[in-house]
Formats: structure tokens, sequence, C-alpha cells
């Protein structure tokens, strides 16, 4: 599958993810709840690679400056194609850049970055619903905008290997 470069939320806000996720599963919305391996976290992924070393990827990303836990914010709903919904996250000139160096670094190690998360191609956001029906659109913008604005508090990071769940750990916040 892929393997994503992530920052994680605090218990607070991975716990607001993760209700929204649960109210559009009980509407019958798939979320990243039941995508899968079923162990998805409330991430922000920095960048994704579709062919990597773990290790130079790990290493590479752990060599970066640490810029600390950041707050986050969301404001609107995002559609992508093949019926992807997502949280639409304000961020800053600095996470923006924290971004970019994190995308460089993967590459310089190696890695075959995904084109959405090239430089200067990062749409910043946060799943909601996957594979949303047309009808269904009413009811994300319904539940979404429910919880809206939301602001989380990023608090760590890690890699996570999309196609089984399983996470390493970075030392720091790139």
């Amino acid at each position: 599958m892929a393997l994503a470069v992530c920052v994680l939320f605090d218990r607070a806000g991975d716990r607001a993810i993760r209700e929204l996720w649960e109210r559009l599963e009980a509407e019958g919305v798939p979320t990243l709840l039941s995508l899968t391996h079923g162990h998805h976290r409330a991430h922000l992924s920095y960048a994704v690679a579709l062919e990597w070393d773990l290790s130079q990827v790990f290493d590479a990303v752990a060599a970066l400056p640490d810029g600390g836990p950041f707050p986050l914010a969301f404001h609107g709903t995002l559609l992508f194609p093949r019926g992807r919904a997502a949280l639409a996250a304000s961020v800053t000139a600095e996470v923006a850049a924290r971004q970019d160096r994190v995308a460089r670094a993967i590459a310089a190690a190696g890695a075959t970055l995904h084109h959405h998360y090239e430089p200067g191609q990062w749409v910043p956001h946060v799943s909601a619903a996957t594979r949303v029906k047309g009808s269904q659109l009413a009811t994300v913008a319904r539940l979404v905008h429910d919880v809206l604005p939301l602001t989380v508090q990023v608090a760590g990071a890690a890699l996570i290997d999309s196609g089984t769940g399983e996470l390493w750990p970075l030392p720091h916040v790139p």
C-alpha cells in the first residue's frame, strides 16, 4: 500500500475525529473505522510514499528539526475523487514548510512520493469519509458542519503503513 509520515493528535483531538467517524458510520457513510484493517488513527499526512525503505525514511524524518506540537484548525469540508471527504485543515506557513521539508527528505532518502504530496501539491486535510456516494454528500456535509469549527492539538508524529496500520513513532514532530 503506502507509508505515510503523519502527525497525530492529543487524546481530545483524536477523540473528536473518531466521534465524527462514528456518527458518519451510524448514518451508513464509510470512514477509516471500517476501511481495510480497522487500525486507522486520526492523523494529518505530511507525505505518502508509494515505494520506500523503512529505515531510510525513518532516519531521514528523524533527522529533521523538532518543530514541536501545534494547534490545527478545521473550518470546512473537502471532496476528493473516488468518494473521499475530508476536513479542510488551515495551516500556517511554518506547517506548510514542515510538510515541504518532510516530503523533500523522504524523496532524498529514495522514497517515491505520491504526486499529491510532492512539494507544492499538498492539500492539508484529515479524512472524514471514504467511498462516499453522491446521495450521501448531504449527510456528510451536515455531520461535518455540526463539529466545525474544530481545533485539535498535534502532539506527536509517526510513520504509518496504510496497508497494515503498523506504526513507528517518531522521536519528535517534524
